[in-house]
């Protein structure tokens, strides 16, 4: 199973990912949880060693790797790499976990990442297409690292909103890119929902019949935040629904 989780800054995607990753390890499955958010937070609400996160490279900052990858060298590009070497080098593990963070995508102006996207382009296509492992990739907003390629190994889009405008824009935002990358799944999870009023806004704001579920606010959530501590350490610290958000995405 692949899935990808964007949604607006501060809706809570990382905190949806990371409770979908434990989800997988609670259950004995290994899992690969990537990081391509610029923020690059996902390692932190996991819980993982702080000095160990420090200590690993964005994938896009490997320039030693990526030169070496790059089989013409100059301005040639070889645009399907091998990069197993990668995930086993260059991710951190815990247990069933493996998780890599990718960097910001390079956009084009005074000097060719080609390389660099290329390099990028061909980890996600292994990790898609090649490797047996599921794939839980916290994305940004814009869910750029995700080209027409790459889009077709991601069998869900999971669209965090929180219940206003600014949340519901960048949804529907999030929602036409997948379709334009011709995403076939694509469902919203409805976040820090406090009331009644909370999710009447959300279903009549999105097509009620794509939410995957609704996830309250949670003050124990904010507060494991603060500490520092990791959100889920066994299937009891889940919010409630979220499991049942873990089972739709797994049958499909």
């Amino acid at each position: 199973m692949k899935i990808a989780v964007s949604g607006k800054g501060g809706a809570g995607k990382s905190t949806v990912s990371a409770q979908l990753v434990r989800c997988f390890t609670l259950n004995e499955m290994p899992v690969f949880a990537v990081d391509a958010d610029p923020d690059a937070n996902l390692g932190l609400v996991l819980g993982l060693d702080p000095d160990k996160l420090e200590n690993l490279r964005p994938l896009i900052e490997l320039q030693d790797v990526i030169e070496a990858k790059n089989a013409g060298g100059g301005t040639l590009v070889d645009l399907n790499p091998d990069v197993d070497d990668v995930l086993e080098n260059y991710t951190l593990r815990e247990g069933l976990l493996r998780f890599l963070k990718m960097g910001s995508v390079k956009q084009g102006g005074s000097a060719c990442y080609c390389k660099e996207n290329s390099f990028l382009n061909a980890v996600l296509t292994a990790m898609l297409f090649e490797r047996s492992e599921p794939v839980v990739l916290d994305m940004s907003a814009g869910i750029e690292h995700l080209t027409r390629g790459t889009a077709r190994g991601v069998k869900v889009m999971l669209v965090v909103v929180e219940p206003t405008r600014a949340g519901v824009a960048t949804a529907k935002a999030v929602d036409r890119l997948s379709n334009d990358l011709k995403i076939e799944q694509v469902y919203f999870i409805g976040n820090k929902i406090r009331s009644d009023e909370d999710r009447a806004y959300l279903e009549s704001s999105l097509p009620p019949e794509r939410f995957a579920g609704m996830l309250p606010f949670s003050e124990q959530v904010l507060e494991k935040a603060r500490r520092g501590e990791p959100l889920v350490s066994k299937l009891d610290d889940l919010l409630p629904g979220l499991e049942k958000i873990y089972e739709m995405v797994c049958r499909r």
